[in-house]
C-alpha cells in the first residue's frame, strides 16, 4: 500500500492506522483523526477497521475497534458522541453529559448530520465512506465542529450552516475558524446525473470547477470545491480551509468508500475532540 497525500499523513500506532491533517496538528487545544481500514477486528467484507454500527458487523467489534481507534489517537473512548446522520442539515450542539450517545449507548435522536462543542473532553465523531468530512475549529473560542456533506447534505449548505451554529452557540467569527475537507471521493470518481447537477447549480457557486459535463446528462462533480466555496459563503477565508487530496474511491484499500465495494462494506469515521 503507497499513501501519498500533500495535506494529509498516515499514521501507524499498534497497528491502528489513521490519517490526520498537518494544519490541525499544529493547533494545541484539539486532537483529530480519520480511520481507515487497517488495525482493526473486524471480518469479512467489514475487514479490519470498520467503525459503523448497523451494517451487519457485530456490536462487539465494532466497539473493540473505537476502543482500538481511540488508543492509537490519545482520545479517552468514554468521550465519543456520535451524530445520527440522514443526508439533512440539523447541527446539535453536544457536551459531557451526551457521552457515549451513538457508541455506547442508543441514539436519543435521529437527523443529526453535525456537531458542535466548547466542552473539553468529549469528541465529535461522524461517518463516511466517500461523503464529505467538514472538521471546524475556533482557535479563538476553543469550539470545534464536525459535520457530514454527501451531495444532499452539500446543496443543503451544512457547512454553512455548522459555522452558522458555531456563531450563534459559541460567538465565533468565522475569520477565526480553521477548517479541514477530509478524505472524500473525488471529482475524478463521482459521476452524477442531471437532477444533482442542477441542485450544485442553484447554489449559485463557480459551477465551472465544481461539474465537468461528461455528456448524456452525466457530470463528473467535485464534492470537495463545493463544500469549500460554500464554507467560503459563510465568510471563513479561502487560506484558512484545507482540503484533502485524497480519493476515497481511488484509496479504497486503505479507506472505505461505498462505490468501490458496491455497498459491501463498513464504515470510517472521523474524530475531532478538544484536549
Amino acid at each position: 500500500m503507497i499513501f501519498t497525500s500533500s495535506t494529509m499523513k498516515l499514521n501507524i500506532v499498534d497497528a491502528v492506522g489513521y490519517l490526520t491533517f498537518d494544519v490541525l496538528d499544529e493547533i494545541p487545544f484539539v486532537k483529530h483523526a480519520f480511520s481507515s481500514r487497517m488495525g482493526g477486528v473486524s471480518g469479512g467484507e467489514f475487514r479490519s477497521m470498520n467503525m459503523s454500527f448497523g451494517r451487519g458487523d457485530p456490536d462487539e467489534n465494532v466497539t473493540e475497534n473505537y476502543k482500538r481507534l481511540c488508543s492509537a489517537v490519545g482520545i479517552g473512548y468514554e468521550t465519543l458522541v456520535a451524530s445520527a446522520q440522514d443526508h439533512k442539515t440539523f447541527v446539535r450542539t453536544v457536551s459531557a453529559k451526551d457521552h457515549g450517545i451513538g457508541i455506547y449507548r442508543p441514539k436519543d435522536m435521529q437527523s443529526v448530520d453535525g456537531l458542535i462543542t466548547n466542552d473539553p473532553k468529549t469528541t465529535l465523531v461522524t461517518y463516511f465512506a466517500d461523503c464529505t468530512p467538514l472538521l471546524f475549529v475556533d482557535t479563538k473560542n476553543e469550539a470545534i465542529g464536525a459535520s457530514h456533506a454527501g451531495w444532499r447534505g452539500t446543496v443543503g449548505r451544512i457547512g454553512y450552516e455548522t459555522v452558522k451554529r458555531m456563531g450563534e452557540e459559541f460567538g465565533t467569527c468565522p475569520e477565526d475558524l480553521i477548517v479541514t475537507i477530509g478524505p472524500a471521493i473525488g471529482k475524478c470518481c463521482y459521476e452524477v446525473d442531471d437532477p444533482v447537477a442542477h441542485r450544485v447549480t442553484e447554489l449559485g457557486l463557480d459551477t465551472e470547477k465544481l461539474l465537468l459535463p461528461k455528456g448524456g446528462g452525466k457530470y463528473m462533480l467535485d464534492l470537495s470545491e463545493t463544500n469549500k466555496q460554500i464554507i467560503m459563503s459563510a465568510g471563513v477565508p479561502e487560506s484558512n480551509i484545507t482540503k484533502s487530496d485524497v480519493c476515497t474511491r481511488c484509496s479504497s484499500d486503505l479507506i472505505w468508500s461505498h462505490r468501490a465495494t458496491g455497498g459491501k462494506r463498513g464504515g470510517m469515521c472521523a474524530m475531532l475532540s478538544i484536549v
